[in-house]
């Protein structure tokens, strides 16, 4: 596919997207994250890709969503097209995504990282939720899903005051999975997910569900679906693959099946 705003590569068994519009600071266009929607649903439904990571630059993985082209948006404007529902792109996805974040990341942008699977923080990473700066509220997920990933408090006290916190008060938070040198981010990152890529990808995928089932259900249900999820699996070949390379001394050569 041709795209106008990201790039994508293959490495392996990662497929690699990076936000590209360096002039605006990665902001989120609806034409953005219609070719961010193609390229995630392509990347999903490709066999030969076990994981994906999505990246900006090193000063912003994404500084908002595009204000220029949405503030002379009316009510009956942003309601009758649905403005940003269409960017929902990741609840469809199967295979984990990672987000490797540099520089800012506010608004629409943190929105963007908390959409994924795995955050990976460069020391120079900021988030917030500066929203209420532009006479607004965080409109793709930021007041549902901040609570959620972090606490109540800590939602409010970005969302109302529209400060940022660093990489460091990130991870204390629960927002951010690591930090790591902002030379190393890419290095890193990709080393994270070339190891989730070489798992079995059926229980790759089934652990993602799993995890993200907790969020939306009771203890009782949650701990249901992942006994009988973690049962299914002996059906699996990887199964015994990897269960016989334990008691081998080796290491498994998974099929992905």
């Amino acid at each position: 596919m041709n795209y106008e705003f990201i790039t994508v590569e293959q490495k392996g068994r990662v497929g690699v997207i990076t936000l590209n519009r360096p002039k605006q600071l990665n902001a989120l266009s609806p034409a953005l994250m219609t070719e961010l929607g193609r390229a995630l649903g392509a990347l999903d439904g490709d066999a030969g890709i076990g994981a994906i990571v999505i990246t900006g630059n090193d000063k912003a993985f994404a500084a908002g969503a595009d204000i220029s082209q949405m503030k002379d948006f009316s009510y009956m404007h942003a309601y009758l097209t649905d403005y940003i529902t269409g960017w929902e792109h990741f609840r469809a996805l199967r295979k984990p995504v990672i987000a490797a974040v540099a520089g800012y990341a506010l608004g629409g942008g943190n929105e963007l990282a908390m959409q994924c699977d795995i955050v990976i923080a460069a020391e120079n990473a900021k988030f917030g939720q500066p929203e209420i700066n532009l006479g607004i509220m965080p409109g793709y997920g930021g007041t549902q899903r901040l609570p959620r990933f972090t606490s109540k408090a800590k939602a409010m006290d970005l969302c109302l005051t529209a400060r940022m916190m660093d990489a460091q008060e990130a991870e204390r938070a629960g927002l951010v999975s690591r930090i790591v040198p902002l030379e190393k981010l890419m290095e890193e990152t990709f080393a994270v997910a070339d190891k989730i890529a070489n798992y079995s990808l059926p229980v790759v995928m089934m652990i993602k569900e799993s995890i993200n089932r907790a969020y939306e259900t009771a203890l009782a249900e949650g701990v249901l679906f992942e006994r009988r999820v973690f049962q299914s699996q002996f059906s699996l070949e990887d199964q015994k693959e990897g269960m016989a390379a334990f008691l081998e001394k080796r290491k498994p050569t998974f099929k992905h099946r």
